[in-house]
């Protein structure tokens, strides 16, 4: 039995952190451990020696600053997670390892609103696939993040606005694609794992306060402060597509008049081209026709990005983050969209916030929202079994198998 203070649990404390900041970062270099960990730099040298002894992690020569260097990463057989998002239109997958490499992803479309049942099958049938696609034993699979388009209520695990997903009233998504796969599963809506792919993989890496905006069927933020996400208590912080614009406009699907969402979501600004460009029209063939230069579409997302900008200067004045990522089909107008938000929030936001402010396009595009779900899965889990060859006494962690 551990002794709190004692040699062996300090041991294990230390070991516990070089592991959790590989973990989180995917690879890292000896000092750059030692500054996430605190630690000297002759006792990060011995751990992580002791964990590639015990197959842990895998060290590999590399260069920092022009000096030779080595980089730590957790073993690629150490296990797998996998990173499930359901939009609107689509469901894509991906598996990784643990050395925040993707070993296999696919999407494929479909209609998640309509049914949940129907949802689940093709999720359970297209993570098995690709699983028996990487060759690797499913016994492997630690853990899966689940995405979802609308807020989590963080007390019963089931969706917060039955009007986004009516087909999934009373579902709980985590323990409903647990029983199937039989595998621990987090889930969080889809604007956070946008921010939280960002934070690891694109345009967010680098900065510890970021909001991501996804403009898509809806209008969501998912916020990183001090480098968490944000959720808020009861699991809606981020719902800045109900900002109020006008009292007097339309009337929003969350019931109030005007909000941000009614004047820049899809389903309210593609009505307003149908008429002269045909009712097949997609916000993606939108953005392109504006990029091509169609005058109407060009207008069209020139307003949208001014709306979108005074939430954004909202949420300045509000968080003062230091980085805004912009996703969704959106985002693909670059600066077409990117120059009147701009505009917005230099107009609205206190001037020190909009200063000091970078805003930026998603780097990861539609993929955000999967690879988010990959890092949720990665933060959420445990790091002892990891450790259970170098401590062989530690308690076993459990690990279910595919049913």
């Amino acid at each position: 039995m551990e002794t709190p203070g004692s040699q062996t649990s300090l041991h294990r404390a230390n070991l516990e952190r070089v592991v959790r900041a590989v973990r989180m970062a995917g690879s890292l270099t000896q000092a750059e451990i030692a500054r996430a960990t605190g630690l000297s730099a002759a006792t990060v040298s011995n751990i992580v020696r002791e964990l590639k002894d015990g197959g842990t992690v895998d060290v590999t020569p590399t260069s920092a600053g022009g000096r030779r260097a080595r980089s730590v990463s957790l073993s690629g057989d150490a296990g797998i997670v996998i990173g499930v998002d359901f939009g609107h239109t689509h469901l894509r997958v991906a598996v990784g390892n643990l050395a925040h490499q993707v070993l296999a992803e696919e999407a494929e479309p479909l209609d998640v609103d309509a049914s949940a049942a129907e949802g689940f099958d093709r999720a359970e049938q297209l993570v098995k696939r690709l699983i028996r696609a990487t060759g690797i034993g499913q016994d492997k699979v630690i853990g899966i993040g689940l995405g979802v388009p609308g807020p989590i209520d963080v007390s019963s695990g089931t969706l917060g606005s039955t009007s986004i997903l009516p087909g999934w009233s009373g579902i709980n998504p985590a323990e409903e694609l647990s029983g199937r796969l039989g595998v621990p599963v987090h889930v969080d809506n889809d604007a956070n794992l946008g921010a939280l792919g960002e934070l690891v993989w694109g345009s967010g890496r680098g900065v510890k306060d970021l909001a991501y905006i996804k403009v898509a069927s809806g209008v969501g933020a998912g916020l990183v402060i001090d480098g968490r996400v944000y959720r808020g208590p009861g699991g809606t912080a981020g719902e800045i597509g109900h900002i109020t614009l006008d009292e007097s406009g339309p009337v929003c699907r969350c019931g109030n008049r005007g909000c941000l969402e009614t004047f820049t979501a899809a389903r309210y600004v593609l009505p307003l081209l149908q008429p002269s460009h045909g009712p097949d029209l997609t916000m993606e063939r939108v953005v392109q026709l504006a990029r091509e230069g169609d005058p109407g579409c060009r207008r069209v997302i020139a307003d949208v990005g001014r709306h979108i900008g005074s939430g954004i200067a909202n949420l300045c004045n509000l968080l003062n983050p230091s980085r805004v990522v912009l996703g969704g089909d959106l985002a693909e107008a670059g600066e077409l969209v990117l120059a009147p938000i701009r505009d917005s929030v230099s107009r609205y936001a206190i001037p020190s916030a909009a200063r000091q402010l970078s805003l930026t396009q998603g780097a990861l595009g539609g993929r955000a929202e999967v690879l988010g779900a990959l890092a949720l899965a990665l933060n959420e889990m445990g790091d002892s079994s990891l450790l259970e060859s170098v401590l062989p006494t530690a308690a076993p962690a459990s690990r279910l198998a595919f049913t």
